[in-house]
């Protein structure tokens, strides 16, 4: 018997100060979409989640609340694992960090690196923020305030324990150089290079004596090791390193990704990294860290009234729905914006309308025109039928292709044109014109059971992002899981059998009303200051919008210098909704994947852009332009009512910098 191939994925350990809301749900819905994808695949897979318990901002929380720590953080936790069961999160474990099989190796991994003198005692005095759990010097200060949140910071004087960083920077950098698809998008790489290693990597003070609640230093135990030693060690705690059944850890270490956001990049790409080396054990394979998601008064907080709380959605709109927007609404990678309007129309455009509509036709025509009994299929019949059938193959193809760079928003895209394809496809056959003529019987078959193919191989392709969807959906075509549903068998076209009886059911997603919806979500999202106004659209967003003749000012070279143009691939586009001259446009930079829209649909038509090779300014700060991101802008040539995008030869690499 063949072993099969280890896959082992893991979410950031989340902090529970409080309830969860739809950011923290995003990127622990993306972790469960690539392991339900790989254990398709046929890997055994090994999907890490949980909470990162310690610390003072918990200890003061729990104060506040007139409650100990531990029952400060079991009430949450209670929440978070609801909410994890109600998306339907695979995880096969769930990681605490105030288990005794946590607290246990931590200790002695703290004790080790000490006894080895990576670790050693001195004082640390600097400016400490609370709610991030981090220290930074006065330069790194943003007018006095924390760097990463705005908070306040508080100047700390304490005896510290503090790890040895610099002894590593060099073998961290070759690391890099020798690995250079372990930070992705690679754009974050840069990030750690340029802002946190070259400046030089300082000793990071890794236990605190100002506060109680944490693992104790073993022989000290007026110290409390610090968050980073801590918490990062639980990627290798919940796999029993250190203990006497090491098996999980023999079995799945290294990690082949932790999945984090892009504010604990730098935690994971430098700081575990080094306390691995330190530790002489393997490094994990990939560290991805993806963007926010946003709404439009910036990143969620209570105090602004903008938090979107995962709980509503499901509730009112079904698991699948709340599922199929965060994978698909935004790329992974970027920052996206999260809005009412864009939920209800995802929702109505794709999965009602395009996804919905086929099944209800597709079953109620074959009920009308064969007693609901599926004909035997033959390939060919028509002239549209392999068109039909090779797409399917390709979107396979591209799907596999995608999933493996935690492409969802792509992987997504794909299978929704394969829907729509096969939507134009009825409209091409026109079954009801063929259902007329008895000598036509051949060819109305053969559409039946193309459509139903299209199906069953649209539903395989769903189950990483839909876990309810594609059961219904083989309800209603007469198949059970099994071998009809693998995902290899989605590669072979023809393979439902002749007279498998359909089973008509409800509509899978009913249609929303729009303007009622959006009121909901909006009215919904948590009480507090009113959202942050919308920025205006801009009327001079892209280069094709630019219609000026006079002549410009001049300008020197260095400031030319200041633009950063690099080449970009279309990968998907479709018009923004209720912008009669917007495209939003999906990018592929070669090192990250970016959203912007552009004033170009008088010009051209979605499917034209895709594949294309475009310039795009690159270091443009990002606006919002109809509820919609755009992180950028193209560039394209205009005369009076004619426009054309600048574009470069296809065999340019995505990502090159024009100059």
């Amino acid at each position: 018997m063949v072993e099969k191939k280890t896959f082992y994925i893991t979410t950031p350990i989340y902090y529970p100060s409080d309830k969860l809301h739809i950011g923290h749900a995003y990127t622990t819905v993306a972790g469960d979409a690539i392991a339900r994808y790989k254990r398709l695949r046929g890997y055994d897979v090994r999907y890490l989640t949980g909470t990162d318990e310690h610390g003072q901002k918990i200890e003061r929380k729990a104060l506040e609340s007139g409650k100990t720590p531990q029952q400060f953080v079991d009430d949450i936790v209670v929440g978070i694992k609801d909410l994890w069961r109600k998306l339907d999160i695979s995880n096969d474990d769930f990681i605490r960090t105030t288990e005794p099989r946590h607290k246990i190796v931590v200790e002695e991994i703290f004790d080790r690196l000490l006894r080895k003198g990576d670790i050693y005692k001195g004082e640390y005095e600097g400016w400490y923020c609370t709610p991030c759990e981090s220290f930074f010097t006065e330069r790194q200060l943003v007018e006095g305030n924390c760097p990463d949140c705005g908070r306040p910071v508080e100047l700390v004087k304490e005896e510290s324990y503090f790890f040895r960083m610099s002894h590593y920077a060099d073998r961290l950098l070759q690391f890099y150089e020798e690995n250079p698809g372990f930070i992705q998008p690679e754009s974050r790489k840069n990030e750690m290079i340029n802002n946190f290693i070259k400046p030089g990597l300082e000793d990071l003070a890794v236990s605190r004596t100002t506060f109680d609640w944490g693992v104790r230093v073993k022989g000290d135990p007026k110290h409390v090791i610090y968050v980073w030693i801590d918490a990062l060690s639980n990627y290798i705690t919940a796999l029993g390193y250190g203990t006497d059944h090491p098996e999980l850890y023999e079995r799945y270490w290294p990690a082949d990704v932790h999945l984090v956001g892009k504010e604990i990049v730098r935690f994971h790409t430098i700081y575990w990294p080094i306390m691995l080396m330190a530790l002489d054990l393997p490094l994990p394979k990939k560290v991805f860290g993806h963007g926010w998601l946003l709404t439009k008064g910036g990143k969620m907080s209570k105090s602004k009234g903008n938090v979107v709380d995962p709980n509503m959605l499901i509730d009112r709109y079904g698991l699948d729905a709340t599922r199929y927007y965060l994978l698909r609404e935004v790329p992974f990678g970027s920052d996206g914006s999260f809005t009412p309007e864009s939920f209800v129309q995802r929702v109505n455009s794709d999965l009602a309308n395009d996804l919905g509509n086929l099944l209800n036709r597709t079953v109620a025509m074959i009920g009308k025109y064969f007693d609901g009994e599926l004909p035997a299929y033959r390939p060919n019949v028509t002239p549209y039928d392999a068109e039909l059938s090779e797409m399917a193959l390709q979107t396979i193809q591209k799907v596999e292709e995608v999933m493996e760079n935690l492409e969802f928003s792509v992987a997504l895209t794909a299978i929704s044109s394969f829907i729509g394809r096969t939507n134009k496809y009825i409209d091409e056959t026109q079954p009801w014109v063929l259902a007329k003529d008895e000598a036509k019987r051949e060819e109305l078959a053969s559409v039946m059971v193309h459509l139903a193919e299209s199906l069953r191989i649209a539903s395989i392709l769903l189950q990483p992002f839909l876990t309810q969807a594609p059961a219904k959906i083989w309800a209603q075509l007469g198949i059970e899981k099994g071998e009809l549903t693998s995902w290899e068998s989605a590669k072979s076209f023809g393979l439902l059998p002749a007279g498998t009886k359909l089973g008509k059911g409800e509509p899978i997603f009913p249609r929303l009303d729009a303007e009622q919806e959006i009121q909901y979500i909006v009215d919904s999202m948590s009480v507090g200051a009113e959202p942050a106004a919308e920025e205006p659209v801009k009327a001079k967003e892209t280069a094709a919008d630019k219609q000026e003749q006079e002549t410009k000012p001049e300008i020197g070279i260095d400031d030319f210098a200041k633009v950063e143009l690099r080449v970009a691939e279309v990968i998907a586009c479709e018009p923004v909704p209720k912008a009669d001259k917007l495209l939003k446009l999906q990018l592929d930079l070669g090192y990250e994947q970016r959203q912007v829209v552009s004033g170009i649909a008088k010009f051209y038509k979605p499917e034209e852009l895709v594949g294309r090779k475009v310039i795009c300014v690159t270091n443009l700060k990002p606006v919002k332009l109809r509820g919609e991101l755009s992180q950028g802008m193209i560039l394209a040539a205009s005369q009076g009512d004619k426009l054309t995008l600048a574009t470069v030869p296809e065999m340019m690499p995505n990502g090159a910098v024009v100059k």
